[in-house]
């Protein structure tokens, strides 16, 4: 029975590594499109966008929200270097929410210079990118971020 070759992928931002593991799959949002990386892949260094990165372990793909990057493949090793990343199982959905609600306020505020409505439409942009990661998590049947005990509601 020969074993089928597989993909050695690290993802790491600036505060912590998110993910170190074997995986069949990588799919990426390059920054010229969806990347689809499998074993044997061509060497290959690019930019990532915000979005969706799924790595496929076992048949099962597991979703991690980056918001931009860079992206090496060399000798079946995938790195990523993320700006941000979170995987869809730990997202605050409600945080996301609530960073979602308060840049749309922001950007409909007519005396706003250039730069604070650039940075208000970047934090939509990254709340909507968390909550859509979230959603397809949950669609896919993983299981919800988990509140610790003392935030139970009606606690």
């Amino acid at each position: 029975m020969s074993q089928r070759p597989t993909l050695h992928v690290t993802i790491v931002t600036a505060q912590r590594k998110i993910f170190e593991g074997e995986a069949e799959m990588v799919n990426a949002p390059g920054s010229e499109g969806q990347l689809g990386i499998l074993p044997r892949h061509a060497p290959l260094l690019t930019t990532l966008r915000l979005g969706e990165l799924r790595i496929r372990q076992h048949g099962v793909d597991e979703g991690i929200f980056v918001s931009g990057g860079f992206l090496e493949v060399n000798r079946n090793v995938v790195t990523v270097l993320a700006d941000d990343a979170e995987r869809g199982s730990e997202i605050d959905e409600a945080h996301a929410e609530e960073a979602r609600q308060r840049a749309q306020a922001l950007l409909r505020n007519a005396d706003l210079s250039a730069e604070a409505e650039v940075e208000a439409a970047a934090a939509l942009e990254r709340a909507v990118g968390r909550l859509r990661v979230a959603e397809l998590h949950r669609r896919r049947g993983g299981p919800r971020r988990q509140l610790p005990p003392q935030q139970e509601p009606g606690m």
